[in-house]
């Protein structure tokens, strides 16, 4: 399916607001949502039986040509399938035409998409972990979520209510000011709507195409910033005037962590659910819990808060902002570390950096991975060869430059700006060549990659019998077939 394009001038943005639904409104949106995860168990299943019947048919001696035929698990297949299915299928019959069209081709499209990524992996051609072959989402811990695209989908003149397809008015527990004026001036228009329960509450999201101001520029359009992140001080931001600023980490997990511990063990001190002996919760159990979860929920909004605002400033203020390419997941896996490091967000704020330096006009430079921010000397380039984590003071063995370690790699990071331009990249001398990184600071150990031989036992394995590798790498979804079993 062909991405949508926004027209020249607009930028497709999010418009997020709370909702206050009745009990009524309330138990229509999760049946809306379980329809949506009943249709992608259904997707899942119609699409996976036909891979196991050709891996029957197959042990059978059957040969390729007598197998059953793949079913396409494109989108517009399973929609037509599903419509002649739900009327007659025991499961859908009885109770389809309650809940708008909308929430089964949520539960439709997700599925396609989900099969696509899969296929996408397995060939190779997906960057990140492996994708698995889809499975069947429990009712018990699915994410209750449901996306409007056509129907009655508008934000009410009275700011106050919004109006889905089939739901009717809703009323929000915040103002819809920002998107309703812009509405009413003719400079956005709503695309989408999706309904989801996060963080013990409900939440209805507009995609919307919305018109960007043609002459917002950055403050300083002309001052190139880097910043450097870490978990004593979030971030570090040097500009190329010479500029430091530190922003403290707000730590917000670590200033609730006294009161979780408290609520956590109030909650295991209650009976609590056990799926295996099929014990329900008890009540005492459900109102602590709620309570914990709250705690949760608060320090997450104070940390998506601090970030946005983060974000914003930097974006609003420098034209040009270098950041670097961290590996956050390989830093998860220093157990001393790895609580600060997810409640810093670090990823997060690389994600909002980059859609935000567009929006304003500016620009976004990543830094590369392997890059010595913190052991390159920002006045000479010397380049240390080692430098610990525990070492927070930078000290240069060429020209005894004493300096704050972070602050070092935030001015080399500023001056990746000037690099890119220049061809210089040390912050002190702007004629000076950086010097390359040592080899030894990438991973050049040789690594033996785990054997994928096929081995019984589930359909849609990692890796496909020997005789059909070839055909399945050359199998593209515009011919409805599919890849084959392990």
């Amino acid at each position: 399916m062909k991405k949508f394009e926004p027209r020249p001038g607009f930028v497709v943005q999010a418009f997020r607001f709370a909702l206050d639904p009745n009990a009524t409104q309330e138990q229509r949106l999760r049946s809306h949502c379980g329809a949506a995860r009943a249709a992608f168990n259904w997707a899942v299943s119609w699409v996976v039986a036909s891979w196991w019947q050709r891996r029957a048919e197959a042990s059978y001696g059957i040969g390729e040509e007598g197998l059953t035929p793949w079913r396409s698990w494109s989108l517009p297949v399973l929609r037509k399938v599903f419509n002649e299915v739900k009327k007659t299928d025991p499961r859908f019959a009885g109770w389809w035409e309650e809940n708008s069209k909308e929430a089964y081709s949520t539960g439709l499209a997700n599925a396609a998409a989900a099969f696509d990524n899969y296929a996408t992996s397995k060939r190779g051609k997906r960057k990140g972990k492996r994708v698995g072959m889809p499975r069947r989402k429990s009712k018990h811990n699915a994410r209750l979520a449901c996306r409007f695209t056509t129907g009655a989908i508008r934000v009410e003149p009275d700011r106050r209510h919004v109006t889905l397809p089939r739901l009717g008015a809703i009323r929000t527990h915040e103002s819809t000011r920002k998107l309703e004026r812009r509405i009413a001036n003719g400079t956005a228009r709503i695309l989408s709507a999706t309904v989801r329960f996060e963080r013990g509450r409900w939440f209805v999201a507009f995609q919307v195409e919305i018109q960007r101001a043609a002459d917002r520029t950055p403050t300083r359009l002309d001052v190139a910033a880097g910043v450097d992140l870490g978990v004593k001080c979030l971030a570090v931001i040097a500009d190329s005037q010479g500029e430091v600023r530190f922003v403290p980490n707000p730590a917000h997990y670590d200033g609730a962590l006294k009161h979780l511990k408290r609520l956590s063990r109030r909650v295991s001190r209650r009976q609590g659910p056990d799926r295996r002996t099929g014990q329900r919760p008890s009540r005492r159990w459900a109102v602590a819990n709620a309570e914990r979860n709250r705690v949760h929920h608060r320090v997450a909004n104070l940390r998506a808060d601090a970030l946005h605002k983060l974000t914003t400033d930097i974006t609003g203020k420098y034209g040009t902002v270098v950041v670097e390419d961290l590996n956050v997941a390989g830093m998860l896996r220093n157990r001393r570390l790895a609580r600060k490091i997810a409640d810093a967000g670090f990823a997060e704020i690389r994600r909002q950096v980059g859609y935000k330096t567009a929006w304003n006009g500016g620009r976004r430079i990543v830094a590369d991975r392997w890059y010595p921010s913190s052991k390159t000397c920002s006045a000479c380039g010397a380049v240390k060869a080692k430098l610990p984590l525990h070492v927070r003071v930078f000290r240069c063995d060429a020209c005894d430059l004493v300096m704050d370690r972070d602050e070092n790699a935030a001015r080399n990071l500023a001056a990746l700006a000037t690099a890119e331009t220049t061809g210089t990249g040390v912050a002190g001398d702007p004629g000076v060549q950086a010097p390359k990184p040592r080899g030894a600071d990438r991973k050049t150990r040789t690594t033996t990659t785990r054997s994928r031989k096929a081995t019984g036992g589930r359909a849609g394995g990692a890796t496909l019998p020997h005789q059909r590798q070839q055909e399945t790498r050359d199998r593209h979804q515009d011919t409805e077939t599919q890849p084959a079993l392990r």
